[in-house]
Order: structure tokens, then C-alpha cells, then sequence
């Protein structure tokens, strides 16, 4: 019995790992701004529906602020968790370049010159950054396999 492991869009596969490392900085370093609910009448002009339905704008409301709050906690857990299970320096590179509050300032230059220590070169960085995107995306679900066609 073998296993192989799948053969990968490099350029989708890394940007969707991107896009969730993005989502992660939103979700972890933005303030959550609830909903509330209208205290003011509205003065559009409303044309009835069906009576049989209730609508309960205050419940709909904390069950949405409740709800979004816990997915959003959930999402960031998930990411540490796969992010901690990586080798010391594909974690390392990681937080340092995609999981800091300042990182949408930071670029990869800075991160292999001067962030991570000793300081590595732009190729070394390139191969270690695609192992830990390669385990991220295999491990988050969002890896993009390559066509048999290409």
C-alpha cells in the first residue's frame, strides 16, 4: 500500500493559503462591531407578506452577534493550531511574515534579512515558505490540485 501525496497548483495553493492567513490578521487584530438593533421607525412604505411569519429583530441580532463572535474565535484556533504543528522554522516564517498585526507592511525581504534568525537567503526562504504552505493547505482543506491535463 502506498501513498502519495498530491501534486499541487503552486500559484492558487498559495494564494488561498494567503487569503485565510489574511482573514486569520482581520479576525484576530479587528475589533468585532455587533449588530444592533433599530430603535426608529422606518418610513418606507411596507407591503405585507405572509402573515404566518414572526420576526424577532432583537433575538435574530444576539443570536448573529453570538454566533459570529464564536466562529470568528473558532477560525483563529484553527489556524494557531495548524500553524503550531509545523516544523520550528516553517512556523517561525509564518508568524513572523503572516501572523503579526503588522504584517500587511511587512514584506519577505525584511523577514529573511532581519526578522528571522540567522538571516537565510531569498532561496532558502522561497522553499521553506512553500513546505509550510504545502502543510497549511493540505491541513486547512484548501489545497488546489493541479490538473492531470497541464
Amino acid at each position: 500500500m502506498s501513498f502519495e501525496l498530491p501534486e499541487l497548483d503552486r500559484r492558487e495553493t498559495q494564494k488561498a493559503v494567503e487569503e485565510t492567513l489574511e482573514k486569520y490578521r482581520l479576525y484576530k487584530y479587528l475589533l468585532y462591531e455587533e449588530r444592533e438593533p433599530s430603535l426608529t421607525t422606518n418610513s418606507e412604505i411596507r407591503y405585507h407578506g405572509p402573515t404566518n411569519q414572526i420576526g424577532d429583530q432583537t433575538g435574530s441580532i444576539a443570536i448573529y452577534n453570538a454566533d459570529q463572535r464564536i466562529y470568528r474565535k473558532n477560525f483563529c484556533e484553527r489556524i494557531e493550531r495548524a500553524v503550531s504543528r509545523l516544523p520550528k522554522k516553517e512556523r517561525s516564517l509564518i508568524q513572523e511574515r503572516y501572523m503579526q498585526q503588522e504584517s500587511d507592511y511587512l514584506t519577505d525581504y525584511n523577514v529573511y534579512c532581519f526578522k528571522l534568525q540567522p538571516p537565510i537567503s531569498e532561496k532558502t526562504y522561497s522553499k521553506i515558505r512553500w513546505k509550510a504552505f504545502y502543510k497549511l493547505a493540505l491541513n486547512l482543506n484548501l489545497a488546489v490540485v493541479k490538473n492531470k491535463e497541464d
